[in-house]
């Protein structure tokens, strides 16, 4: 901003000269342009910026509209993508309680003055620690990505160790956040996966397990959909070399599968999007974490813990932070790590989309999910050059289709597809090149049969075309 602007900008907050040069003067500074005496003048504009004319308000409402306008949604088009955002149905009450303005604009604060919100988030953390069989679960993060990386850099504070092992069949996109996060204070090492059945190779699991391993950190189902079932050998493996064993795992799946804790898990985190979100670009995403109520794994959470406490009249309880001290908001710049923003809203939300369907609904919303997703592979690897990747292995909701034989790539028939108004799996051929042209296809609830059969009849047509 130059520094002889003589008139205030309307959109721009302390651009009133007199505020400026008050505020510069404050601080020791005469110019703006001392701000920036850190970076180097290398990056530096140094020009004017060729802009466009100024809009009106309305004129540039309909440019954004335009533009907007040209996105493709999952409303307007059949959908079967997946990878970690997914098209569940999402009850009307959902909407409607987390749009609540004291909920949308609340934001921080202590019990007295927030309580209806800390209550809230209390009630989901029980809900949600009932449905993944855990005793403690924190105030959401901003996704699973997250959530896996705070939960590995915990086991990295409690074993003193630092270094975690992954399968290799974990999201790309998801290494790469969870890394950032780790980076420099906890390394990853990746184990190999059974090209047969896209489990967890156990013998090379093995042979990567030693005294420096903080974690074992798994998924079920995992990003390609599989059911890993050797979740109790995983477990004991990592538990062998005294390594904590945290699994990710999809919530939604939970009323059909058995919750980690059953089979060794120590820590489990995951996303909440399934759980009464909307697909959102950039976001609608909230991770979790949930642990026992053990104090080695209360005290190394980074972030909040609600719990309910008597109050000074005989019969009536308050919710408020547990442990506040332990956390980077009272802490600061020496806490363990820094949480900034939550995803709060979407736990309240998560919370009302769990009491409303309760354990009877969420065992019948995965049930008909697993019935449709059975029925979308048999129809799809029916269909002659077309198979399924891990045809021998259990899935939920997700399933790699093999395309190799057809001669066509994954691209070609996507964008076949989304000619006749539907959007195909993702294209799975630069995450993983070594199986050539496979994509990951997702069924949720949301599909009828008359979807999974117009999906199967219009691959079959596009791969016959010559």
């Amino acid at each position: 901003m130059p520094n002889n602007r003589t008139y205030a900008h309307p959109y721009i907050p302390n651009t009133v000269p007199e505020v400026r040069d008050a505020m510069l003067k404050e601080i020791g500074l005469t110019s703006m342009d001392q701000l920036h005496d850190a970076i180097p003048d290398s990056l530096k504009l140094n020009r004017e910026m060729n802009l466009p004319p100024a809009m009106t308000e309305y004129e540039l409402r309909r440019h954004i509209d335009g533009l907007l306008a040209k996105n493709k949604h999952g409303a307007a088009y059949l959908n079967f993508l997946g990878a970690g955002c997914w098209q569940h149905f999402i009850p009307a009450v959902c909407d409607e309680i987390n749009q609540r303005s004291e909920f949308v604009t609340a934001y921080a604060g202590e019990p007295y003055e927030d309580h209806g919100r800390f209550q809230t988030l209390f009630e989901y953390q029980s809900l949600m620690a009932e449905l993944v069989d855990m005793d403690v679960v924190n105030v959401p993060t901003f996704d699973w990505a997250q959530a896996a990386s705070t939960a590995i850099r915990m086991a990295g504070r409690m074993t003193g160790r630092s270094v975690a092992l992954l399968p290799k069949s974990v999201d790309p996109d998801k290494v790469m956040i969870i890394n950032n996060y780790c980076t420099p204070v906890m390394e990853l090492r990746f184990v190999e996966i059974d090209e047969a059945t896209g489990k967890m190779d156990l013998k090379d699991l093995r042979s990567k397990l030693s005294s420096e391993i903080a974690a074992v950190y798994f998924e079920n189902p995992g990003y390609l959909g599989i059911i890993e079932d050797q979740g109790h050998e995983i477990s004991e493996l990592a538990h062998s070399v005294n390594a904590i064993s945290i699994v990710g795992v999809d919530p939604i799946s939970l009323g059909v599968l058995q919750p980690p804790s059953q089979y060794g898990a120590d820590i489990v985190c995951g996303d909440l999007q399934p759980l009464g979100m909307h697909m959102n670009y950039g976001g609608g995403q909230a991770g979790f974490i949930a642990t026992r109520d053990e104090e080695q794994y209360v005290m190394e959470y980074p972030s909040r813990l609600f719990g309910i406490v008597p109050t000074e009249v005989e019969g009536e309880y308050g919710f408020g932070d547990v442990a506040y001290e332990r956390t980077s908001f009272a802490l600061r710049e020496k806490g363990k790590e820094s949480v900034g923003t939550q995803t709060a809203l979407w736990g309240i939300t998560a919370g009302v989309y769990l009491s409303l369907l309760g354990p009877t609904g969420m065992q019948e919303v995965g049930e008909t999910i697993m019935q449709k997703s059975q029925y979308a592979a048999k129809k799809i690897s029916a269909i002659p050059g077309i198979s399924l990747r891990f045809a021998e292995t259990a899935f939920f909701k997700e399933f790699v289709v093999d395309f190799n034989d057809t001669g066509l790539t994954v691209a070609e028939i996507n964008a076949r597809l989304s000619e006749a108004g539907i959007f195909g799996g993702k294209d799975l051929s630069t995450s993983f090149p070594t199986w050539g042209q496979c994509s990951l296809y997702c069924v949720t609830e949301i599909h009828s049969q008359a979807d999974l059969d117009r999906l199967a009849d219009t691959i079959q047509t596009i791969v016959r075309k010559p």
